[in-house]
């Protein structure tokens, strides 16, 4: 399990309202996404529309899929195009790793968001940042990398919610102001020899699970792999791995390990999302953990659940039919990175990578949400622009 939760209490990282310093790295920005990244071009295209918003006046909220690690970073090239720094909301993790990482991390323009709890000093913050148009501030909706370039997650609620109360803010100013949200596609395209890269990966893998040398194609290597490492979970959480289809045996793995889990910490079981199932569950399991009040026994065993939480998590995003049904250079890589990943907690470097982001139309937030009941309009707007630059396609009306 990656080191993502944080069992001390929680303590804000405000935004740095400096400019030095975001230059600054916005300089080293291109070479450390060279080499540890292996992203060599990126490339930016309706620029102008996000130009046009910061000289304006607006308060400007990004809204970017999150589908790698360095998607911030990229992010780097978009501000130096409009000749603004950015601030993103970025997670609590993200600043406990060492104090280097910490102090440049908050100087490049990211705060902190609390995501197992309610965190109202960043709230705030992201408001105040909207509301004064200081400078664009950037939130991933997804709420975690999802490494799927072609598969868009559910949106979270604080990206419409915090642009809206930015809204109300601004339409009281004299003369009213206004936020506007610009969603942004990041997409990568991988420009290596993909049959090296990934079964570089596999053969590692195939090493660890006592295969012989294979002699199948590389998506039939992918899926043999990944089935063999789905049994073994299943043998592990439900005494026995299973043949059906391979969508019903991540569903019904994921289910094994969430229900027990919320029946204990909720009385009930939830059928929502796994994401959020999974934050509401976090947001149950570590109060007592940071404020110290359980034994070193108990401690371990919620231990124990987080990181079930945390393999929930990480199967729900290994769409069935991802790469069998499109098997693009961009998919085949994914899918293989995950593996390593889920393995062994790091990525081997694949490069050379070419970026695009793709600046959306911007869409004026009303201050107050219109009509009720269902998704909300504003959530609707952002993820179908979204899902349109992404190529991603939309269910017909």
């Amino acid at each position: 399990m990656q080191n993502i939760v944080i069992d001390k209490p929680y303590v804000p990282v405000p935004p740095y309202h400096g400019r030095i310093w975001p230059r600054i790295l916005s300089l080293y920005a291109p070479r450390m996404l060279r080499k540890k990244y292996g992203v060599v071009h990126v490339e930016c295209v309706n620029a102008e529309r996000l130009k046009q918003s910061v000289k304006a006046g607006h308060g400007v909220l990004l809204t970017p899929n999150h589908c790698r690690e360095e998607d911030p970073f990229v992010l780097g090239s978009l501000s130096r195009a409009v000749g603004s720094p950015f601030f993103i909301m970025a997670s609590w993790h993200l600043f406990m790793q060492d104090w280097l990482s910490a102090f440049l991390t908050r100087r490049a323009g990211a705060f902190s968001i609390y995501r197992e709890g309610i965190d109202r000093t960043s709230i705030n913050s992201a408001i105040e940042i909207l509301e004064t148009a200081e400078r664009p501030l950037v939130i991933f909706p997804e709420g975690f990398i999802s490494r799927t370039n072609d598969k868009l997650n559910e949106l979270l609620e604080g990206s419409v919610l915090i642009p809206r109360t930015a809204a109300k803010k601004r339409a009281k100013m004299q003369p009213p102001g206004k936020v506007v949200v610009h969603p942004i596609a990041l997409r990568y395209h991988f420009k290596g020899n993909i049959e090296s890269a990934a079964a570089a990966v596999l053969t590692d893998i195939e090493t660890r699970l006592t295969f012989r040398p294979q002699q199948l194609s590389l998506v039939d290597r992918i899926y043999k792999t990944g089935n063999a490492l789905l049994s073994l979970k299943e043998l592990d959480y439900l005494g026995q791995p299973y043949t059906d289809e391979l969508g019903t045996r991540l569903n019904r793995l994921i289910n094994s390990i969430l229900g027990p889990i919320e029946e204990q910490w909720l009385k009930t079981r939830h059928d929502d999302s796994v994401p959020s199932r999974v934050k509401r569950l976090r947001s149950a399991i570590l109060p007592d953990m940071t404020a110290g009040e359980i034994d070193e026994a108990e401690r371990q065993r919620r231990w124990k659940q987080l990181a079930d939480l945390y393999l929930a998590q990480q199967l729900s995003n290994y769409p069935p039919d991802y790469v069998h049904s499109n098997p693009t250079t961009e998919r085949i890589l994914e899918t293989v990175e995950r593996f390593e990943e889920d393995l062994t907690d790091k990525i081997r470097l694949h490069g050379p990578l070419h970026a695009t982001i793709t600046v959306g139309e911007a869409i004026e937030v009303s201050p107050t949400r219109e009509g009720r009941g269902g998704t909300d309009p504003l959530m609707e707007q952002i993820e179908k622009q979204l899902k349109s630059m992404l190529g991603i396609e939309q269910p017909k009306v």
